[in-house]
């Protein structure tokens, strides 16, 4: 599949390395002002057992000019969703990304449901998702956890979270001054609109009917991590049906980073417990061995 010009507020990749007939897709979703080259590591650690494909969305380091401006997210993720083909098995989405897939699949179960009984629809079946993944991502369980304090350590100190980024991208081959002028500059480029746009999707957290996100997820936070504390996963981990947590000791922002291969070993491992191996590819595995 040849995938949309980089310019395109989302374009797909598929990972390259063969992957075993009927392999389980694994779609990635970076973070605000991310790339989809961050998960290159992850996605080789899961192949040839997996087809990896990801993401460049809208919000992407230098992506799209203007997308804070829309006021949904979540068309460009389900658009993303819907251009791999055969469908996906498995989201790993980072960071902001987790809340605008979260908040896609709550609104999906919500506008699909009968307007006469209240039933709501179910979202993992329009979709094929049988399973989550969730790392570092903002989540408050109610509306009193909100406060002034909030919005000053994520408006004052937001050039922070961005310098985390900077340093997981360049993998430490910046200095630390060029780091700041970095940030500043992707600040400039997010700007108000994309602030708010972020800011937005964290405090709705409270309204997530996460009661009715009935597939497998794992929750992954990282001990050391300034924009989403560990405490964030831990609670999204306890709201959450069938969650599994894992907080890694040495990580911040972004444990498929700071702890590649302790990052992947969780995944493997989640993925090998909740994906039944498809018929043909149960048959090449056997063969095999």
């Amino acid at each position: 599949m040849r995938p949309p010009a980089p310019s395109a507020p989302v374009a797909l990749r598929r990972h390259s390395g063969a992957a075993a007939a009927g392999a389980p897709k694994i779609l990635f979703l970076h973070g605000l002002a991310g790339n989809d080259t961050v998960w290159d590591e992850s996605a080789r650690q899961l192949q040839p057992e997996h087809e990896v494909w990801s993401a460049q969305l809208p919000w992407r380091g230098q992506g799209v000019t203007g997308w804070g401006r829309a006021a949904d997210l979540t068309p460009w993720v389900e658009e993303a969703l819907l251009c791999v083909p055969g469908g996906v098995d498995v989201v790993v989405a980072h960071s902001m990304s987790s809340n605008v897939l979260l908040e896609l699949l709550d609104r999906a179960g919500r506008a699909d449901g009968d307007p006469f009984t209240g039933a709501f629809a179910d979202p993992f079946a329009r979709f094929g998702i049988r399973a989550l993944v969730l790392v570092s991502p903002f989540y408050r369980g109610t509306a009193e956890e909100f406060d002034w304090g909030t919005i000053t350590h994520y408006l004052n100190d937001f050039h922070l979270i961005l310098e985390e980024g900077i340093r997981a991208h360049s993998g430490g081959r910046v200095s630390p001054e060029t780091e700041v002028a970095m940030a500043e500059r992707v600040r400039e480029w997010i700007g108000p609109y994309g602030w708010i746009r972020f800011f937005d999707l964290f405090l709705r957290t409270p309204e997530l009917r996460t009661a009715r996100i009935t597939v497998p997820c794992l929750v992954i936070g990282g001990a050391h991590d300034i924009a989403t504390p560990s405490e964030h996963a831990i609670a999204l981990a306890g709201a959450l049906p069938d969650a599994r947590l894992r907080v890694l000791g040495r990580s911040g922002h972004f444990p498929m980073v700071d702890e590649a291969a302790a990052f992947g070993a969780e995944l493997r491992a989640f993925l090998g417990s909740v994906l039944v191996p498809a018929p043909a590819l149960q048959a090449t595995l056997t063969t095999e061995t």
